[in-house]
C-alpha cells in the first residue's frame, strides 16, 4: 500500500465510499462500464478501418473525423485501464502511475476538444471560401492534428511535472485526490472556452449558409458540405450534452470545501455519461453521413464475402474435377482425333485432322 495515496484518499473521504471495492467484491457498475468501453473500442476501430480502406474518404474533413475516432478509441482504452487499476489496486499504485492513469483521460479529452475546434475552423473556412478540395494541402491537416495532440499531451502531463497537491492537502480535489484544484479549474476553463468558441463558429457558419444560400447551391459540392456540416454539428451537440455534467461537477469540486459536497463521491456516473459520448459518435457518423454509411456497409459486406468465398472454395474444387473427368470418355470414344499445332504460324488455334 502506498502511504501517500492512502493519505490523500483518506483526507478527501473517498476511502469511506470504497469499502466494497476494498473488500474485493465485484461491482456490477464496473462490469457495465467495461462492456461499454469494449464497445467503444470496437466501434471506433471499425470507423478508422472504414476511412482507411475507402479512398473516397481520404479528404480533409474525414481525416479530422478519423482523428476524432482515434481520440474516442484512446478514451475507451484509457478508461478500461482506469477501471482495471481502480478499487483496491489504487492504493498499491505509485504516484507516478496514478498520474499516468488519470492523465491519459485528460489527454483523450483534450485531444477530442481540440479536434472539434479544428473541425469547426476547417468547416468555417470551407463554407466561407467555397474552394474545392485540394489534396496537395493535406500536410496542413496533419500538422493541425499533430498540434492538437501535442497540446493535449502537454496539458495531461502537467500534474506529473509538478502541478499537483502532494505537498498541500487542502488544495486537493475530491474527485481526483492528487490533483490540485487550481489545475482542475485551469483545465475546465480551457475546455469550456473551447466549447464556447466551437459553438460560436458553428452559429456563424449557420448564419452564413442561411444568408448566402445562392452561393452555396452554386457550389458543386454544396450538398456534401452541408451534410458533413450537419453531421459535425450533431457530434458537437452530443459532446456538449455528455460532458457538461462532469464539467459542472468538477467546478463544484473546485468551489466546495473539504467534505462538504457528498455528490462529489458519485462522480463515477458523471464520468460514465461522458464516456458514453465516445460510443455515440460512431453511430452518428454512420446514421448522419451517407458516405460513412456506405463505407461501413462495404467493410462489413466485404468481410462477410471473404468468409463466404473461403468456405466455398472446397465446394468449387470438386466441380472442376468432375468437369474434367467428364471429358475423358469422349476422348476415349474418338481416338482418331489428333490435335496438332501448326509449325508455321504461332498463336493460331490448333488444327485437327483425321488419321
Amino acid at each position: 500500500m502506498n502511504h501517500q495515496i492512502y493519505i490523500h484518499y483518506n483526507y478527501t473521504g473517498k476511502l469511506d465510499n470504497r469499502k466494497e471495492k476494498l473488500n474485493g467484491t465485484t461491482d456490477p457498475k464496473i462490469i457495465t462500464f467495461l462492456i461499454i468501453c469494449c464497445v467503444i473500442v470496437l466501434e471506433n476501430v471499425v470507423v478508422l478501418v472504414a476511412i482507411w480502406k475507402n479512398h473516397k474518404l481520404h479528404n480533409r474533413m474525414y481525416f479530422f473525423i478519423g482523428n476524432l475516432a482515434l481520440c474516442d478509441l484512446l478514451a475507451g482504452v484509457a478508461y478500461i485501464v482506469n477501471l482495471l487499476m481502480s478499487g483496491e489496486k489504487t492504493l498499491q499504485l505509485s504516484p507516478e502511475l496514478w498520474f499516468l492513469r488519470e492523465g491519459s483521460m485528460f489527454v483523450a479529452l483534450g485531444a477530442s476538444i481540440f479536434s472539434l475546434l479544428a473541425i469547426a475552423i476547417e468547416r468555417h473556412l470551407t463554407m466561407i471560401k467555397m474552394r474545392p478540395y485540394d489534396a496537395k494541402k493535406n500536410y496542413r491537416v496533419f500538422l493541425l492534428i499533430g498540434t492538437c495532440w501535442l497540446i493535449a499531451i502537454l496539458l495531461g502531463v502537467l500534474p506529473i511535472l509538478g502541478w499537483n497537491c502532494r505537498e498541500n492537502l487542502p488544495d486537493c480535489s475530491t474527485i481526483l485526490p492528487l490533483y490540485s484544484k487550481k489545475y482542475v479549474a485551469f483545465c475546465i476553463t480551457i475546455f469550456m472556452a473551447l466549447l464556447l468558441a466551437i459553438s460560436v463558429l458553428y452559429a456563424r457558419i449557420y448564419t452564413l449558409v442561411k444568408s448566402s444560400s445562392r452561393k452555396v447551391t452554386m457550389h458543386s459540392n454544396s450538398e456534401r458540405s452541408i451534410a458533413l456540416l450537419r453531421t459535425v454539428i450533431i457530434v458537437v451537440g452530443v459532446f456538449i450534452a455528455c460532458w457538461t455534467p462532469i464539467f459542472v461537477l468538477l467546478l463544484v469540486d473546485v468551489a466546495c470545501e473539504h467534505r462538504r459536497c457528498s455528490v462529489l463521491l458519485k462522480a463515477d456516473w458523471f464520468i460514465g455519461l461522458a464516456m458514453l459520448n465516445s460510443a455515440m459518435n460512431p453511430v452518428i457518423y454512420t446514421l448522419a453521413s451517407r458516405e460513412m454509411r456506405r463505407a461501413f456497409f462495404c467493410l462489413v459486406c466485404g468481410c462477410l464475402t471473404k468468409g463466404n468465398s473461403s468456405s466455398a472454395k472446397p465446394v468449387s474444387e470438386p466441380s472442376r474435377s468432375k468437369s474434367s473427368t467428364s471429358h475423358r470418355p469422349n476422348d476415349q470414344e474418338n481416338p482418331k482425333v489428333i490435335v496438332q499445332q501448326s509449325p508455321t504460324s504461332q498463336g493460331q488455334l490448333p488444327l485437327e485432322r483425321n488419321v
